[in-house]
């Protein structure tokens, strides 16, 4: 059976991370490990883990619930703490107030892969996201949508999958902890180094047609648009080339005034 790992990176997330361990408590998918990396948050965000620690333990539901909580350097530090300790064969990262869909897309997930020989598992699980109010209005589908075939250069059209709808093979991941030079636009530059790692080995990806996640629509990257938007042009520009980094943003604009 393979397992999942979800990391959840928290800071002061007493108001949405009840929404995200809801969400994995509910997977009826036995095999599933769920590490919470806190920032020595000082409002109630480690008693509401702890208590769904509790929770998940005393169900005995085949969840593994792991709990830290120190100050770090910034979301991406913490990130990369998650990473080290993912013991699962994919991992996902699902920050507080992000969620899982429903109590079976685990095992949707799982499904897809069919009857796949486990030692010739793809190197990223991918799907679509739906965006989330903090209310929990459910805001419809995330503007940029999956290709049927991804490749490390379909992200010249923008972070056509979420990171939330991103589950990366743990042992190709961990060669690839997220560059602490990026504020904000880390988890962009890190799906990237994956897929071209994998394309070179000639190791698939999987696309589900599943929408695997609900995005909190007032995450990091949206409230630091601007910052987050120049991170990416410069992503861009190194892997794909500056001239064709400006052509795909001029596209951007056009599309978005003609839509």
């Amino acid at each position: 059976m393979l397992t999942i790992t979800y990391v959840t990176i928290t800071f002061n997330a007493e108001a949405t991370l009840p929404f995200t361990v809801d969400s994995v408590l509910a997977q009826d998918y036995q095999a599933i490990e769920h590490l919470i990396i806190d920032g020595a948050s000082k409002d109630n965000t480690v008693k509401i883990a702890e208590a769904y620690k509790q929770k998940s333990d005393m169900r005995d539901n085949g969840h593994t619930v792991k709990i830290i909580s120190e100050p770090d350097r910034g979301i991406y530090d913490a990130m990369n703490k998650g990473l080290r300790m993912a013991t699962g064969d994919y991992v996902c990262f699902l920050n507080a107030g992000d969620s899982l869909p429903n109590g079976r897309i685990v095992s949707h997930i799982i499904a897809s892969l069919g009857n796949i020989d486990e030692q010739a598992l793809p190197a990223v699980i991918y799907g679509n996201t739906d965006i989330v109010s903090n209310e929990r209005h459910n805001l419809g589908r995330r503007r940029l949508s999956p290709p049927e075939k991804l490749t490390w250069k379909s992200f010249r059209n923008g972070m056509l999958v979420c990171h939330q709808a991103f589950y990366a093979r743990t042992d190709i991941a961990k060669q690839f902890p997220y560059d602490l030079n990026y504020r904000h636009s880390a988890d962009f530059d890190w799906c990237i180094r994956i897929m071209r790692q994998a394309e070179a080995n000639q190791i698939p990806f999987h696309n589900t047609h599943l929408i695997l996640a609900d995005y909190l629509k007032e995450g990091d990257t949206t409230q630091n648009h601007k910052a987050s938007l120049k991170e990416r042009f410069d992503i861009m520009c190194q892997y794909y080339g500056k001239p064709t980094t400006i052509l795909m943003h001029l596209w951007f604009v056009l599309r978005n005034v003609t839509k």
